[in-house]
């Protein structure tokens, strides 16, 4: 089975301070990425300020929107104001069996949640959480502990998992510890992996080491990226293929660009 998934942190579909409206621009983009599943933060469920403003604003939320005919939505609802919310979301060509949304805001200025939603890809149950973290780092370390304690507790040791999403960790500590704790490989990290049982647990605590030397891809800001704020973790996957997609249309329509990886499931 493979897979080709892509994470974008669509800056709510608008330019800086809302003053043009980019959603139609990322949809056509998207759509050209041909991923079967779409990792979405920073997604509009409703902005009624924008669909007074903007000619051609969707009328539903930005998730069905850009979910169009070809995916399945799942929505987690995080921010929430008097004239609308956002979060993240997920699109998915293959069948979402089911999702919720687990709020993880750590205090009162920022709200934040994690999305997991389960696909079901060829009688396969694949895991997938949607991540957009905090902007300080203690808040992203609690993040991070409440993902893995809903992992462990409700998930088998070996399910499939794709963590993905805008991780704000531009320290790149949290690495360390979801490949601790999880067993996950980040996506740019298997170019130095050849031996596939590099991928079992014991294979993952070994690379603990090997990654402090391992550059995650860079995806902020669009125009120039140099921070690693966008990450994918995988579990039960290799990676074929890892890249950032830069340039145009890409930095006209959000302040970070996405990362697109095709996968391979190992079939134990």
């Amino acid at each position: 089975m493979k897979l080709r998934i892509a994470t974008y942190n669509i800056h709510k579909g608008v330019s800086a301070f809302g003053r043009k409206a980019r959603i139609h621009g990322i949809k056509e983009a998207i759509d050209l990425l041909d991923a079967d599943l779409v990792f979405l933060q920073e997604v509009q469920g409703q902005h009624d300020y924008h669909a007074e403003n903007h000619t051609r604003w969707p009328e539903v939320g930005q998730h069905e929107f850009l979910a169009g005919e070809s995916h399945e939505s799942a929505y987690g609802m995080n921010a929430v104001y008097e004239h609308g919310h956002h979060g993240n979301a997920l699109l998915s060509r293959f069948p979402i069996a089911s999702f919720a949304n687990y709020d993880v805001s750590d205090h009162a200025y920022e709200q934040r949640g994690i999305l997991h939603a389960v696909v079901r890809i060829h009688a396969i149950d694949v895991h997938c959480f949607v991540i957009h973290l905090g902007l300080f780092a203690v808040s992203r370390r609690r993040q991070i502990q409440a993902l893995i304690k809903e992992i462990k507790e409700r998930l088998a040791p070996d399910a499939p998992l794709i963590i993905a999403g805008d991780f704000n960790d531009w320290s790149k500590r949290l690495s360390q510890t979801l490949y601790k704790e999880l067993g996950v490989i980040e996506a740019f990290d298997v170019e130095e992996v050849q031996d596939s049982s590099m991928f079992s647990m014991q294979g993952m605590r070994s690379m603990l080491n090997m990654s402090q030397q391992k550059t995650h891809a860079r995806t902020f800001p669009a125009g120039m990226p140099w921070l690693c704020l966008d990450r994918v973790y995988l579990r039960g996957f290799t990676v074929e293929k890892a890249e950032v997609l830069s340039g145009l249309p890409w930095t006209e329509l959000s302040d970070h660009v996405p990362i697109i990886a095709s996968l391979k499931y190992l079939d134990h």
